[in-house]
């Protein structure tokens, strides 16, 4: 007997809402409140640019959502509906028709106890089973402090407690002063070692991915001497890390910057797979610093210039293959940006985030499952729920 499937006819209004407006405007939040139009709505996640008033846009966030739940953080850029953007607020509102969801503000992340928060995720999961049976879905959305250099201790840690459960988020930014980050759950606003924990019920199809246009050359390296609790790579080869990195480039450690991290980074293997391991900048006595994880003995593998426009269309494609998405919450890495800027592809690649309906913001790190990345687009596509 052949089942039939039908879409909700009610399927836009389950859907989640994005808006986007600068921060220089006279009331922000009450102008993103007006382009969401009314709730309830389970979460509102907000993405802040560069020059707010983190405490008084948390205010106003309270008085205008004070009946949703409201997390998010600073960022190196946003995603609204246009594409990149900069000094923006950007809003996701998950209305409460189609989601149930919970917020957990994590602080400190650098000394979690890992048996109470195991506890304590799976009480949250049963509590919301218990309110929201009907919606099958589950997600978990994690945003960490960007200069915490914890993401990989603490995605680790809550993999325990979500199980099953999808995880995706980013590591706010400060614009690309790469000095202070913020996290907020509510109007608590913390940085240095927070982060908030989103978990998510919903009645959408949802699916989620993790895009890397990176390839590995055949120049390889060998880091013989880190400092992994600073994640500082101090010798590669056995020579000063910037000064090999440089050498092996052709150019000099004085010309390092974050523009030549961006367009040749180095790449990790780990399950029969390269993944970029982002370079931070360059640190006392030629020192390497990362955005994530180092230890001796790691072979790093120089990374070959790549058609990011063609790869990202590709990708993004895939995720409509059998359906559009209603919206696409995506974390890119700032280094993804800055790529782009430096081989004059913003401009596409910033027509092919709207074009697919990508929002969120730029990152200084990627989570997706029980990974840390560097360099990706990674994020969740919304679709359109199904009835048999």
């Amino acid at each position: 007997m052949q089942t039939l499937q039908t879409v909700l006819p009610d399927a836009a209004k389950l859907g989640p809402r994005v808006a986007t407006v600068p921060l220089r405007g006279m009331d922000p939040v009450a102008a993103l409140s007006t382009q969401l139009g009314p709730g309830p709505f389970a979460l509102v996640l907000l993405f802040v640019g560069a020059g707010a008033d983190l405490p008084q846009l948390l205010n106003r966030a309270s008085a205008f959502f004070g009946q949703s739940a409201v997390a998010g953080c600073t960022t190196a850029g946003e995603l609204g509906e246009d594409g990149y953007t900069d000094r923006s607020l950007v809003a996701v509102a998950f209305p409460a028709m189609g989601f149930a969801a919970r917020t957990v503000l994590i602080d400190p992340i650098d000394a979690i106890n890992t048996h109470n928060m195991i506890a304590q995720l799976q009480e949250i999961r049963q509590d919301l089973w218990r309110r929201a049976e009907e919606m099958p879905q589950e997600l978990a959305v994690l945003l960490v402090d960007g200069m915490s250099g914890c993401e990989e201790s603490l995605v680790a840690s809550l993999t325990g407690g979500l199980g099953p459960v999808r995880i995706v988020g980013g590591s706010a930014g400060d614009w690309r002063v790469f000095r202070q980050t913020h996290v907020f759950c509510g109007e608590r606003l913390r940085s240095r070692t927070a982060a908030v924990l989103c978990l998510l019920r919903s009645r959408m199809a949802m699916r989620t991915f993790s895009f890397n246009s990176a390839r590995p050359s055949r120049t390889q390296m060998v880091v013989t001497r880190a400092d992994p609790a600073k994640r500082a790579v101090l010798r590669i080869n056995d020579e000063p890390a910037a000064r090999e990195y440089a050498r092996l480039l052709g150019c000099e450690v004085d010309e390092l910057s974050p523009e030549m991290f961006a367009t040749r980074p180095v790449m990790v293997r780990a399950g029969g797979r390269h993944f970029v391991r982002a370079i931070r900048g360059v640190g006392p006595d030629d020192a390497l610093m990362f955005f994530g994880a180092v230890a001796e003995g790691m072979v790093l593998t120089l990374a070959e210039e790549s058609d990011t426009v063609t790869h990202l269309d590709t990708a993004l494609s895939g995720l409509a293959a059998q359906g559009t998405p209603r919206l696409v919450l995506g974390f890119d890495c700032i280094f993804r940006r800055m790529d782009a800027e430096v081989r004059q592809q913003t401009r596409a690649i910033s027509d092919l985030l709207a074009q697919h309906r990508v929002v969120g913001f730029s990152t200084y790190g990627e989570q997706t499952g029980g990974m840390h990345l560097n360099q990706t687009l990674t994020g969740v596509a919304f679709y359109d729920p199904l009835q048999t």
